[in-house]
């Protein structure tokens, strides 16, 4: 007997004999045991998935003695006629060379005869799609309503060439590609027959060069059989078809995880001097990086087609970024994939795009500023890309207070962290007349504006008092940002508190605060109006972190757990220009300053007021005269970190 190849001789015989297909095994193997039988079916998938095999085990079982019926014998004659193509009452036709209407007639007239020997008469017709439109509809009318004893089968790789008026008169099956896991099994069971020594690492890398066509592979392992004879080794595979291993593509990717240029170079270049096909090796990487997305996302899909080792390898990769870094490496090489197709040079392409790879991890994304400006932390933005760093004051503003503790720490070591805490614009707030005696005893009176004539050091002045009693009673009330559950205080004087703490730890979101409106405090929730036109102040301040920091706030000035509500009141009016509180930007210096130069001169206050009736007046010449930032403002970490990245320039508002 002549030799037979691979893909012949291991032909699966019987619905057992399929491997990767189980959903339309299954399927049809119920069909017949319930007689659930249609007169057409449908068969597509890629090469080499077993269009053609399934469709002749089908036809056994139909034809089968005493059928339809799955157990039949795949050894009888009737199904070795079946097989081997030589069965009267079951026809092969190519649809490639027989596509024209006048075949078509032909088979239209002949399916009106009976079978001689089988109980059915089967027309199997592959490569369907290439029959041409006029075929398609001399067949409409007999494919709907064939006689009782014809049954159609169609198999096609394209199924979207098909009229719809076929498909839909048909039952589709979609053969899947086989799993690499799975080629890769048979394949060494093949070769346990065969008396051949192949290696798994060698299975798998064929397996993965067939790409789920369970034929190729079979080809692919008859050709290594007769180049390596009966020992085959994973280096074999790799030098025969030029594929790369799964342990390069891999080593590949963690030089670009870990931002090694050189070492990411180093691995192009010996492939490339090895022959390999750098195209080949450029899907493969990108293949590989689609495992690492699909890693984070489902760790079991992602392991179906790996080997042990590489799939190790995968675990640790995927923890290396996040989802967002892996998509832009994808689309990056994606990019360089698509122009390495017509260029000559591809090593100067697949270089270039490595190169893009590395510096893609570490670009800082738009989301990274979000969170960064959601969470006032500048951790998510320090990235390994130099970039400009300013002389570090902490990135909140809170602590500015903390730059008189010189003054702070001479009475006793515990208020410093609760003066720290507690918000300067609380004592403006104040009566003034709660505090004259102190004024009057302070050695160094600093008066910035006519409101706050005691901003800068109204505790440190009581702590020297020598009256210990006035000091402590009014120490209590200012140290502590929180009342006794007890002495509750008013909604005013709380949405003052709040505010003024908002501005203390959390500056930039503090004049979404300001645009809103107490509406009303409950046991448990806070309800905040805001006018429709300050709808992004809202939406801001509805976010988790931001949210999640107003909560809080709100338990620490009211001793429980607080919920809050952001409602749009058309019955609110937003804030004029006259109304902001110029405070934001306008900021003592943390320096301190001499008394002498602290006092604003005359000239500076009557400018302000001009200022004021102007800003009523007329409102944008107001917002023209508004003061600019002071420099700790344009200072701040995550200011200058947003400038940079996104090479902009703050101006005043006009």
């Amino acid at each position: 007997m002549s030799y037979q190849v691979f893909a012949r001789k291991y032909r699966p015989k019987t619905f057992e004999d399929v491997l990767g297909q189980d959903h339309v095994v299954r399927t049809l193997r119920n069909a017949i045991a319930q007689q659930r039988l249609a007169h057409a079916y449908l068969f597509v998938g890629p090469r080499g998935t077993g269009k053609t095999s399934t469709a002749r085990i089908f036809a056994k079982a139909l034809c089968a003695k005493g059928g339809p019926t799955i157990d039949f014998d795949p050894e009888d004659e009737l199904s070795i006629e079946i097989a081997e193509g030589r069965c009267m009452d079951v026809l092969e036709i190519d649809g490639a060379s027989n596509n024209g209407v006048e075949q078509v007639r032909e088979l239209r007239d002949n399916v009106k005869y009976a079978p001689t020997r089988c109980r059915y008469k089967i027309y199997y017709i592959d490569e369907v799609h290439m029959l041409t439109t006029g075929a398609f509809n001399a067949l409409l009318k007999t494919l709907e309503e064939p006689p009782e004893h014809v049954k159609f089968i169609f198999a096609t790789t394209e199924a979207n060439k098909i009229l719809p008026t076929i498909i839909s008169r048909c039952q589709r099956f979609d053969l899947r590609r086989i799993p690499n896991a799975v080629i890769a099994k048979h394949l060494l069971h093949i070769a346990q027959l065969e008396g051949v020594n192949l290696d798994e690492k060698a299975a798998y890398a064929i397996g993965k060069g067939a790409e789920g066509g369970m034929r190729d592979a079979q080809s692919m392992l008859d050709q290594l059989v007769a180049f390596c004879g009966g020992n085959i080794t994973e280096q074999d595979v790799l030098d025969v078809f030029g594929f790369t291993s799964g342990e390069s593509v891999a080593a590949l990717a963690r030089h670009i995880l870990e931002s090694d240029t050189v070492g990411a170079l180093r691995a192009v270049y010996e492939q490339n001097e090895a022959g390999k096909e750098l195209g080949r090796f450029l899907g493969d990487l990108i293949q590989h990086f689609r495992t690492l997305l699909v890693q984070q996302a489902d760790p079991e899909a992602a392991a179906e087609d790996l080997s042990p080792e590489v799939a190790e390898e995968v675990v640790a990769q995927a923890q290396m970024a996040d989802t967002e870094q892996l998509l832009r490496v994808v689309d990056g090489l994606a990019e360089v994939d698509s122009r390495m197709r017509w260029a000559s040079n591809k090593r100067l392409h697949f270089e270039l795009g490595v190169i893009a790879a590395v510096q893609s991890l570490n670009e800082v994304s738009i989301s990274d500023v979000i969170n960064a400006l959601d969470s006032g932390s500048a951790e998510g933005l320090t990235r390994p890309a130099p970039r400009v760093q300013a002389a570090p004051p902490p990135l909140r503003r809170a602590p500015e207070p903390v730059k008189t503790a010189p003054v702070v720490r001479e009475p006793a070591p515990a208020p410093a962290p609760v003066m720290a805490r507690a918000p300067e614009p609380e004592t403006e707030r104040q009566p003034v007349a709660k505090a004259p005696a102190p004024v009057e005893k302070a050695p160094e009176p600093v008066v910035e504006r006519a409101p706050a004539p005691v901003v800068e050091a109204p505790a440190p002045v009581l702590e020297r008092a020598p009256a210990p009693q006035p000091v402590a009673a009014v120490k209590v009330k200012e140290a502590s940002p929180v009342d006794e559950p007890g002495e509750l205080f008013s909604e005013d004087v709380f949405w003052s508190k709040f505010v003024d703490q908002v501005k203390a730890r959390r500056l930039l979101i503090a004049p979404w605060v300001q645009s809103a409106t107490l509406m009303s405090v409950s046991q448990s929730a806070i309800k905040l109006g805001f006018p429709p036109s300050e709808s992004f102040n809202r939406d801001s301040l509805m976010r988790p972190a931001q949210v999640s920091f107003l909560e809080g706030l709100a338990q620490e000035l009211t001793g429980r757990p607080m919920k809050f509500e952001f409602v749009l009141d058309s019955s609110l009016k937003a804030q004029t220009f006259a109304d902001i509180d110029l405070g934001l930007l306008n900021e003592p210096s943390p320096e301190p300053k001499p008394a002498a130069e602290a006092r604003p001169e005359p000239k500076a206050e009557v400018n302000a007021a001009q200022q004021t009736e102007l800003m009523k007046a007329d409102a944008p010449s107001a917002a023209a005269t508004a003061p600019t930032p002071p420099d700790d403002f344009y200072n701040d970490p995550l200011i200058q970190q947003a400038m940079v990245k996104f090479k902009a320039k703050l101006v005043a508002a006009e």
